[in-house]
């Protein structure tokens, strides 16, 4: 059974850093690119970061460019986000999901996980 699981939200205040996990399962996840999506209160959903299969190409939203740094260990079936220097704007379920291929081909998204609180507050 096809599984993402993201892990590694909670509170922080600005300023301060996390690293998300999306960990994937029932699935070869070296096949397929990832993406990481988020989603704040009363908001549309918005992309953040994809990497592709074999992690050669990447894409960062411009609001996070700098700041956050997507990453992948397929040999862990894990993607991982890392996020420094966050604001009380980067506040949000984090999703992610599979692209049905290499690539981060936004209409090739096929399987996302539950999501991870995050919330910078102090």
């Amino acid at each position: 059974q096809l599984q993402l699981v993201e892990s590694g939200g909670g509170l922080v205040q600005p300023g301060g850093s996390l690293t998300l996990s999306c960990a994937g399962s029932g699935f070869t996840l070296e096949h397929y690119a990832i993406g990481w999506f988020r989603q704040a209160p009363g908001k549309e959903r918005e992309g953040v970061s994809c990497i592709s299969s074999r992690g050669e190409r990447t894409k960062i939203a411009d609001s996070v460019k700098g700041r956050f740094t997507i990453s992948r260990d397929n040999a862990k079936n894990t993607v991982y986000l890392q996020m420094n220097s966050l604001k009380p704007e980067d506040t949000a379920i984090y999703y992610c999901a599979r692209y049905g291929t290499t690539l981060c081909l936004i209409e090739a998204l096929d399987a996302w996980g539950q999501g991870t609180l995050v919330t910078v507050s102090s």
